[in-house]
């Protein structure tokens, strides 16, 4: 998440509430209208989730984050780079790229980046990876 999509789940936050507020001052609510309005609420549960989360981020005080595959790795990043304080374009920089790659290498889940550029992406942000391997049936995958 970046700032424009901090504000935007905020904004959509406020109309899943406006709406789930309509639909309790409904008087007669079927048993689809009970649906609905457990939808609408699980929504903006999820919204609220997300914002605590980035806001948590942004507030300094995460230090450290877990991933249970390496393919998570790519969330880790874009969640210390906000935990950094640093915007897309404050890592672009550093990197010597343009703001927009970094912001498909982050919309992409950094599957386009080499391994050589992630090594830098985490070395830009002071990041310490440690990844424990494990051996597994190659059959199940």
């Amino acid at each position: 998440m970046n700032e424009v999509q901090y504000r935007s789940t905020k904004a959509h936050l406020a109309r899943f509430e406006e709406a789930a507020a309509n639909l309790e001052a409904r008087q007669d609510r079927s048993k689809l209208g009970e649906l609905e309005l457990e939808a609408v609420r699980a929504q903006a549960d999820d919204l609220r989730s997300e914002i605590a989360e980035y806001e948590l981020l942004r507030s300094g005080t995460v230090s450290s984050f877990d991933a249970s595959s390496l393919s998570d790795l790519a969330v880790l990043l874009v969640k210390a780079r906000i935990a950094r304080g640093w915007t897309q374009r404050q890592l672009a920089d550093v990197l010597g790229v343009a703001e927009q790659q970094v912001q498909h290498y982050e919309s992409t889940g950094y599957r386009a980046a080499s391994l050589a550029r992630i090594c830098d992406v985490t070395a830009a942000l002071g990041v310490t990876v440690t990844e424990r391997a494990i051996l597994g049936n190659p059959d199940a995958a």
